[in-house]
């Protein structure tokens, strides 16, 4: 029953952002906006999102190490079909499944899997936030024509979640170079549940412990982090691309901006992202760099689309060859975030 109410609250979120998204848009002006854009420049976008999975999986490699040997393959094929459930589901169900795909491949806990997905996105906002501060404070020239005060709010913004990222990163630190702290902790925890439960928190810890070994590895993590720059940077491009491609007066490093509101507008829980990504794509081009709005519109969705149509062909492929359909992942999502504990050793 929770899962049709959540799922209802989920299109009922995309129905809602999609109306604000559409509200006064000339939508024969948007085809046309779209028939006229140029194509090149949305094939360099579409060719980008495959390097970008490829880095993804390159990176992964090294957070995984301390887990175990990954092969390429196995890394890149459960990266695509994380990323490409997400067309689907929302964000924070398509991350259960990208450890425990690579977990039926792979001789490694999905646990641990999942703890250095939870060490990628701290790496991820880091450098996002990194590339937002230089657009702001290094080629803050190019805001000239925005609202000074929702320049203010994004500043602000920005180095808040920059403070955070930088604390979450500080306590996997101390979490992951003090395990015997965490055990005491959960000691204590186990002796107010049931015994049944009280193992499983053991055996949780362990994993989790054990896939937050690159911080301990400053090398590691170094070279993580050094991978997580040229990702960002073709993350970039794409979105610049597909500005260019609409004629939009966006600088390669106004993309830096937009991608901060991407991934504000990514966590309202919509499948797919509907509905978020669009919105906030419009607001970035519109109240920034002066888009009007059918362009805006227009290169909103098509930026949607090139975003998710790579990863989504290649998670269709390679799910089909594990022997999962679309419903196959929903489940496997399901049960991943219902016990993160029992699959997958």
């Amino acid at each position: 029953m929770r899962g049709h109410v959540r799922a209802l609250i989920a299109v009922a979120l995309a129905a809602g952002l999609l109306a604000l998204f559409l509200y006064n848009v000339d939508l024969r002006g948007v085809a046309s906006a779209i028939a006229g854009a140029h194509p090149l420049w949305l094939g360099l976008a579409f060719l980008s999102m495959f390097v970008n999975l490829t880095v993804r999986a390159i990176r992964w490699q090294y957070l995984l190490s301390p887990l175990g040997h990954t092969s390429f393959a196995n890394a890149f094929r459960a990266t695509a079909v994380g990323f490409g459930s997400r067309s689907v589901l929302p964000a924070a169900a398509s991350e259960f499944i990208r450890p425990y795909f690579l977990s039926r491949h792979e001789p490694i806990s999905a646990t641990g899997a999942f703890a250095t997905v939870v060490l990628e996105r701290i790496l991820d906002l880091l450098t996002m936030l990194m590339m937002l501060a230089s657009f702001l404070f290094v080629f803050g020239g190019d805001l000239s024509r925005a609202d000074p005060v929702l320049v203010a709010i994004v500043k602000g913004t920005g180095a808040f979640f920059a403070a955070g990222a930088l604390f979450g990163l500080a306590v996997l630190f101390v979490v992951a170079g003090h395990p015997e702290r965490v055990k005491a902790v959960l000691a204590r925890v186990e002796l107010a549940v049931p015994s049944r439960f009280a193992g499983m928190l053991g055996r949780i810890a362990d994993k989790f412990l054990v896939g937050l070994g690159a911080v301990r590895r400053p090398g590691q993590l170094l070279v993580a982090l050094l991978w997580s720059v040229p990702l960002w940077l073709l993350i970039a491009f794409g979105i610049w691309a597909v500005a260019i491609a609409f004629d939009l007066a966006v600088p390669f490093t106004g993309s830096f901006l937009i991608i901060a509101f991407l991934t504000i507008g990514i966590t309202v829980p919509t499948p797919g992202a509907v509905g978020g990504f669009h919105e906030s794509f419009r607001i970035a081009v519109t109240h920034f760099f002066g888009a009007n709005d059918n362009s805006a519109v227009a290169a909103a969705i098509v930026a949607h689309v090139l975003s998710m149509a790579p990863a989504f062909l290649l998670a269709l492929i390679f799910a089909a060859q594990a022997g999962l359909n679309l419903t196959g992942m929903r489940q496997l999502a399901s049960q991943a975030d219902a016990d993160a504990g029992r699959i997958a050793p």
